[in-house]
């Protein structure tokens, strides 16, 4: 990991620890093992490498769309790319943003500090949901194109981050993500035969 990337690691773990605005460039050079003025070489200063955070992650939500096959965009920019989107490839997806947002130190932290920070900024309350509450909340409504299928599907899902931040087991925690994703594969299943059986 080079010295750029490294301050953005130690940066949004000291955030997601003590908040945003009680952290300082100082307190980020000395996690890294740099001086202040060292820092101000790669970043113009905190603001500047928060920005830099929200541009990771933003990488790393494509990256992440991209190797599961499901659309990158929005469903205005390309919904050509909504219309076969694969169940069992979104549900994968699912599994997989589930267990980046827990297990991927980069990503927890973010969403630590999110959840944190939703209460003390307007704008970083626009963040929280845009990565965490009504963003894949619609994103998954729009795939599904039902809103309750939607919240039936990442209903539980979200529940479950704050479950697995406390729990000691956490291999229960993604069991009990995984049973509750067949189920409701199940439920879902049930629901498109019973509807083409109306229809026909």
């Amino acid at each position: 990991m080079d010295t750029k990337q490294k301050i953005l690691t130690e940066a949004v773990k000291l955030f997601a620890q003590e908040g945003y605005e009680a952290v300082t460039v100082e307190m980020i050079a000395a996690a890294v093992g740099i001086k202040a003025p060292s820092l101000y070489k790669h970043y113009k200063g905190k603001q500047d490498i928060f920005a830099s955070v929200l541009k990771e992650m933003e990488r790393r939500d494509a990256e992440n769309a991209a190797n599961c096959a499901v659309p990158e965009e929005t469903i205005e920019a390309a919904p050509e790319t909504y219309a076969d989107v694969s169940i069992d490839a979104f549900l994968e997806f699912c599994k997989q943003m589930f267990r980046y947002w827990t297990e991927d130190d980069f990503a927890a932290a973010f969403r630590r500090m999110l959840t944190v920070e939703q209460y003390r900024s307007g704008e970083r309350n626009a963040l929280y949901h845009q990565y965490l509450g009504a963003g894949p909340l619609q994103y998954t409504a729009d795939v599904l194109g039902s809103k309750a299928q939607a919240l039936a599907l990442y209903g539980p899902m979200y529940l479950l981050y704050g479950v697995y931040d406390q729990a000691e087991d956490k291999a229960a925690v993604i069991a009990l993500l995984e049973a509750h994703l067949r189920s409701w594969q199940a439920q879902y299943n049930e629901e498109i035969d019973r509807e083409t059986k109306e229809a026909e």
